[in-house]
């Protein structure tokens, strides 16, 4: 793994995509195409071969993929070895890879689980900080990149999260706050932190809020697409005077509107296209600088 931050490398695999966009990877073995499950009878193989021809399909499109770790952790450890090739495969193709685990553990336990992380090749992780900060330092010093839950995309979210505290801030604006102190020391040389937060496009009416507590962080945006998030909704998340998708400050995730796009044909040249589209359309929320 390269020894420059990870900020500097997401901020470079931005510009060169031209686009915030990510794909994320979360294969559900009764959605792939016929063809991948009749030639591969094992799951986590099928899981295994999709991926990959997904990997291959959006590289060069976008600069960021999202293996979400449930979806090959339940095959044990056939399905974590298919998650170990496929992080390997996306950085041969020049792919950042973020991995979403949302660990949530502290002390020795978070200094194992981010080992694990490294070992496995992933450049960042999706952390659940509400143990502490303790919950995401290890992850940081090991050299990684953090994104930290703070509003995210689920509808019943707000049951916690927009919850008011004393002062008048929420539960996510508190949050926002610790995400912001632990990035503080953690500045790539493009001015971003390698501490970042998870901020639905589903919540993007806190999104002004938002953006101010966390000036330095890159927001990873999940619920864009199928969840009913918009491009206006991720315009509200986005740094402003950004004129560059590595200095945006956002990270768009799809997954289901992009891996499962539907029609006919190669289902590769499907999601392809279905990238493109997605990638062009993240791409217009960016202003001139």
């Amino acid at each position: 793994m390269s020894q420059d931050r990870f900020i500097d490398r997401l901020a470079r695999a931005l510009d060169g995509a031209g686009t915030p966009a990510c794909v994320g990877l979360d294969p559900v073995l009764e959605r792939l195409p016929e063809s991948v499950r009749a030639g591969h009878w094992e799951p986590a193989r099928a899981i295994g071969a999709f991926c990959k021809g997904v990997i291959d399909a959006v590289a060069g499109r976008v600069g960021v993929v999202k293996p979400q770790a449930a979806c090959f952790e339940r095959y044990g450890s056939a399905g974590v070895a298919v998650l170990e090739h496929l992080v390997e495969h996306a950085r041969e193709r020049g792919l950042v890879v973020i991995l979403d685990a949302k660990r949530g553990d502290i002390g020795v336990s978070a200094e194992h689980y981010a080992a694990a992380v490294r070992h496995m090749g992933a450049d960042a992780v999706t952390v659940n900080a509400y143990l502490g900060p303790s919950t995401v330092e290890p992850y940081l010093d090991a050299g990684l990149g953090v994104f930290v839950l703070v509003r995210t995309s689920n509808p019943d979210s707000d049951a916690v999260q927009a919850r008011e505290l004393a002062g008048g801030t929420t539960v996510a604006g508190m949050m926002a706050g610790h995400v912001r102190e632990l990035g503080r020391t953690r500045l790539g040389s493009c001015g971003l932190s390698d501490a970042g937060a998870v901020v639905g496009a589903t919540k993007a009416s806190d999104g002004a809020m938002l953006r101010g507590l966390m000036p330095e962080q890159v927001f990873l945006v999940p619920g864009y697409g199928a969840q009913g998030g918009t491009a206006d909704d991720v315009r509200a998340l986005v740094r402003e005077g950004a004129g560059s998708a590595g200095a945006s400050g956002v990270v768009v995730n799809a997954s289901r509107s992009v891996l499962y796009p539907g029609g006919g044909g190669d289902w590769c040249e499907a999601i392809a296209r279905a990238a493109g589209e997605f990638a062009r359309d993240v791409a217009g929320v960016i202003g001139p600088g």
